[in-house]
């Protein structure tokens, strides 16, 4: 895990233009939402519960098919670090996302690639915390945090969340809560597949 360096920025800016191609659908920003225009802030407003660790390519888009994502589905991204799950997910399904960062560097880094990638008209990233953001609004949800994070968040996944909501992890469970599908990843780890159940 580590912090992206200039020249790692680069070349993803790069890869990520050149894979990611052009937008397919166009969808309107709701204006409740943070404008991708908005400067951020120089530091995290608190020290973050984890380091970032980006998601590979092929895993992100495994993670995609898990949840059966479709036009029609808003994906949440809960860390979502440089945003290429939700970069990829405006690009080859035509979802809309938004992403809860708390590293504005991290923000700064999605808002442009998701320009780069021609899909800032349908993907939102967000400066701030994961534990306090309004996730109501999502059809699917995607993780790649740790074990003590996921089983902190379990609650407002099930509180805040309608129920038919997808909810994929990489790597790590949610507490006792019992997955209702697990696949290989081609990096050899895990992913989790939860629904939402009816109230």
């Amino acid at each position: 895990m580590g912090w992206m360096n200039g020249s790692r920025f680069t070349t993803f800016m790069v890869a990520g233009t050149a894979l990611l191609g052009t937008a397919l659908f166009c969808w309107p920003i709701d204006a409740r939402q943070i404008d991708a225009s908005t400067p951020a802030r120089q530091g995290p407003a608190r020290t973050p519960d984890i380091y970032f660790a980006p998601t590979q390519q092929p895993v992100a888009d495994a993670m995609l098919k898990l949840a059966r994502v479709s036009a029609n589905d808003i994906v949440y991204d809960l860390g979502s670090g440089d945003g290429r799950i939700l970069i990829l997910a405006a690009q080859k399904y035509g979802a809309r996302g938004v992403g809860i960062e708390i590293d504005p560097r991290l923000v700064e880094i999605s808002r442009e690639v998701a320009r780069e990638g021609e899909v800032a008209d349908r993907v939102t990233f967000i400066e701030g915390d994961l534990f306090t953001a309004d996730i109501s609004a999502a059809t699917i949800v995607t993780l790649y945090l740790s074990t003590s994070v996921n089983g902190r968040l379990e609650p407002k996944l099930r509180r805040e969340l309608r129920p038919g909501t997808r909810v994929v992890s990489h790597q790590f469970g949610i507490g006792n809560w019992t997955p209702v599908e697990t696949v290989r990843a081609q990096d050899g780890t895990d992913l989790f597949l939860w629904t939402i159940p009816a109230q």
